[in-house]
């Protein structure tokens, strides 16, 4: 068997041992799905008659529902993430790395298995959300089926990104715990961004802040496919930190992965 079809086979089992996981503790995944629920709902319900007098051509809550939706699935993405630095922490801690590095399998595997599945459940709780904002009177404004091809390769995108990162924070933490506070902010950073509200309404000094982060020109990119809202160059910009944040992440990972067990 090539090297290839190894690994190929080898990380196909561990994504199904992380989807098992999943499957059969879901507690941890409902609670950070709770966090972008409840914000949406509350931004909504509470404060979007007020919040929409600051977008652009829009009043009422239903302009800020189509406003807000973009973030929150971002920050769903984020949120997810959390529970994957927990599970790689618990995995690390709980010796079933040390026993999986004594076995035949392909070293990358375990990781990837932790990526894949990561990504796949970031996309379902992505789904999940927008069910719940369509629920409630979310609706896209002609988006073409190119657009939302677009949208969900944008998504997935970011979900990589990000996933990689958590990765390599559960991996360097030393117990799940802290694990989960060290990828905090992986949701506290669509708080600082365009999510909740248009840069062009905050304090000067505080834009440039919510403009040169990650989740920023990935919202707005994410709007502009759903809504048709300009794009300008977020679309690029937003590539970009994906790709950084993926090879950052993934070497991260992959150099922790390598290191000789203490």
């Amino acid at each position: 068997m090539s090297s290839l079809s190894l690994a190929v086979r080898d990380s196909s089992t561990m994504l199904r041992r992380n989807l098992l996981h999943a499957r059969r503790y879901p507690s941890l995944t409902l609670n950070l799905l709770l966090t972008p629920v409840m914000l949406l709902l509350l931004f909504v319900y509470i404060f979007g008659d007020t919040m929409s007098a600051g977008i652009s051509g829009g009043t009422g809550r239903s302009a800020y529902i189509a406003y807000i939706v973009p973030g929150i699935l971002l920050m769903t993405i984020g949120s997810t993430t959390i529970g994957t630095a927990v599970s790689v922490s618990t995995d690390m801690n709980e010796g079933i790395i040390a026993r999986f590095r004594t076995m035949a399998i392909h070293r990358g595997s375990v990781l990837f298995g932790h990526v894949a599945g990561s990504v796949l459940q970031s996309l379902t709780s992505v789904i999940l959300v927008g069910a719940i904002a369509t629920a409630i009177g979310f609706r896209t404004t002609d988006a073409t089926p190119l657009e939302w091809i677009a949208a969900i390769g944008l998504l997935a995108l970011v979900a990589l990104a990000f996933t990689w990162i958590a990765v390599g924070m559960g991996m360097s933490s030393p117990n799940a715990e802290a694990a989960s506070n060290n990828a905090m902010p992986l949701i506290l950073l669509p708080l600082i961004s365009s999510a909740f509200v248009p840069l062009h309404t905050m304090p000067g000094w505080f834009q440039p802040i919510a403009q040169y982060q990650p989740f920023t020109p990935a919202i707005e990119t994410l709007r502009g496919l759903l809504l048709g809202t300009h794009i300008g160059n977020n679309w690029w910009i937003a590539i970009a930190w994906c790709l950084a944040l993926t090879a950052l992440g993934y070497r991260w990972s992959k150099a922790q992965f390598n290191r000789d067990p203490k």
